[in-house]
């Protein structure tokens, strides 16, 4: 069954989608989007219920193995260390996500200049600059201006930082006993008021979706807007594959709706955002004559180069109650004292400190069990006491470097409800990864000390923690070694972008969603500026 043709189809409703979708409704032209998810019900999130930490173990688990939903699809990571994290539905990875929200530094994008290793981006922060403020309005950013870290910009519109609470009080003071950086986090939450938006109340689990709607989720920043302007999204609408005609140029996609109906929907231009694995996926179950290993793969590089963040997790108890399970999870305060590269500690680039809050009393007493800390019996609840709401946590957000043999391919065997071959993760840490991440353990644990932490615990990399996905569709000027062009126009295929993670050159060492999202903003004013089919598409 073929739909009516449209100007623009975008496949998938994640962060980057809606940033291009709301963008290029700026335009008279028909655009459409399709999401394998749903729209979410906010009354249904865990922080409404009092079972929100069991709801999180399933339901609302970050790995999509876990969670088995309908519009869920599996992938084999078994020879990954680090198991991949999504989400599907309308607002993709911002349902769950933390909202920690920092931008790449302006190193971040000349690693090869600076440092020697990987490659230089085909673009520089200050191009992006103007998009990341841009994204910032959008979406609703709060913190504080003035960060030495980076240049100089203007204050978050999103209003002050959440609140840092006994947890970023301490966890300063032992910043700054050691004389090291700190900062107020980048957060993704309004504090204030913001464009018909209540501020946060501190409901807590903020990655388990934000009933109050103060968590900046696409689904209620971009896509009210974009919808308003025009945009269509239909939900429940698995794309298999994107179909090109004899010259090479993709005319459509192939997708089963609700009801497993194949359908056809016909488009002038092509938009990926389905993320670092889910891209690559489409690209290389889309193969023709034209392109028999994978729609704009002449270089080889789709699904190569795969970049996970190495995620390392430092834990603290301290004597006095710090309300550590209170605030939002992911934000409180972030150092960057190692993240450039310094020669001496013996790998290249670096890492971001980000302090978490405290765990909930069930996570608190299943974690204090399997160590061995939190006896069963008649001294249970005292030692409970002594750790719930003492607890800081913190996340090593360790910078991966591209290497061709971490891969996304397809699986030979695993396929996802509709018979579509499911992704197959292939991944090992590099040695300047493992490096890092010692080292990131090593000075975590210092600084719980210098705080006050009284017993500390590490362990990396973190098993489920991979929510990072990057790299494997990467951007560049020599065809020969990239997937797409410095707007993210694919090489090989002329009307197909892509504005999702997978076209990082490098990965950083902060969350990647306020960057992919300047990038699709920039993207999207490049169609509109540069693309001669924008300008016949009404033609």
């Amino acid at each position: 069954m073929t739909d009516e043709i449209v100007d623009v189809v975008i496949v998938g409703a994640g962060p980057s989608s809606a940033a291009a979708a709301w963008s290029l409704s700026e335009t008279n032209l028909s655009i459409m989007c399709l999401e394998q998810g749903d729209w979410m019900d906010p009354a249904n999130y865990p922080s409404t219920k009092r079972n929100w930490e069991v709801l999180r173990q399933k339901e609302f688990s970050p790995s999509p193995n876990v969670r088995n939903l309908v519009a869920d699809y599996p992938i084999n990571d078994n020879n990954s260390p680090i198991a991949i994290a999504n989400f599907n539905a309308v607002g993709g990875g911002t349902i769950l996500y933390s909202a920690h929200f920092p931008r790449f530094h302006p190193s971040d994008f000349k690693v090869r200049t600076l440092d020697g290793v990987a490659d230089d981006w085909p673009l520089d922060y200050a191009q992006l600059e103007p998009f990341y403020s841009e994204n910032d309005r959008m979406m609703g950013v709060s913190g504080l201006a003035g960060d030495p870290a980076y240049p100089p910009s203007a204050s978050p519109p999103g209003g002050y930082p959440v609140p840092l609470g006994r947890v970023g009080e301490t966890m300063a003071r032992g910043f700054n006993k050691l004389g090291w950086h700190w900062w107020t986090s980048y957060s993704a939450i309004i504090t204030r008021p913001y464009k018909g938006r209540q501020p946060c109340i501190n409901l807590g689990p903020c990655d388990t979706g934000c009933a109050q709607g103060a968590k900046s989720s696409v689904d209620v920043t971009y896509w009210p807007l974009a919808i308003r302007n025009g945009v269509q999204l239909k939900t429940h609408c698995r794309v298999r594959e994107i179909t090109v005609n004899e010259s090479g140029k993709a005319t459509g996609v192939i997708y089963y709706d609700e009801k497993g109906v194949e359908r056809r929907q016909s488009a002038r231009l092509i938009i990926l955002g389905c993320n670092g694995v889910g891209t690559p996926r489409l690209l290389l179950n889309s193969r023709s004559t034209n392109f028999p290993d994978g729609l704009a793969n002449r270089s080889g590089l789709v699904g190569k180069n795969l970049m996970l963040h190495p995620w390392g997790y430092v834990e603290g108890v301290f004597e006095e109650p710090l309300q550590a399970h209170v605030g939002p999870q992911g934000c409180c305060i972030l150092s960057q004292e190692f993240y450039e590269t310094d020669i001496r500690r013996n790998f290249v680039r670096g890492y971001t400190m980000q302090v978490l809050r405290g765990p909930g009393p069930v996570q608190t007493a299943l974690s204090g069990v399997a160590r061995r800390e939190i006896p069963w019996g008649i001294d249970h609840h005292r030692v409970f006491a002594s750790r719930f709401g003492r607890t800081v946590g913190m996340a090593i957000i360790v910078e991966d470097l591209p290497e061709l043999h971490n891969t996304v391919t397809l699986d030979p065997k695993l396929v996802d409800a509709n018979g579509i071959p499911a992704p197959k993760i292939t991944y090992k840490l590099s040695e300047n990864s493992k490096r890092m991440l010692a080292h990131g353990l090593e000075k975590g644990q210092e600084v719980m000390s210098a705080a006050g932490s009284h017993k500390n615990f590490s362990f990396g990399p973190v098993r489920h923690a991979g929510w990072h996905l990057m790299g494997t569709a990467r951007m560049g000027f020599n065809p020969e070694t990239s997937v797409v062009n410095e707007w993210g126009r694919c090489h090989d295929v002329e009307n197909l972008f892509i504005v999702d993670s997978s076209i990082f050159v490098t990965s950083s060492g902060v969350n990647p969603v306020s960057t992919s999202q300047a990038l699709a903003l920039y993207i999207a004013k490049m169609i509109k500026k540069n693309t001669s089919n924008v300008a016949d598409l009404k033609s």
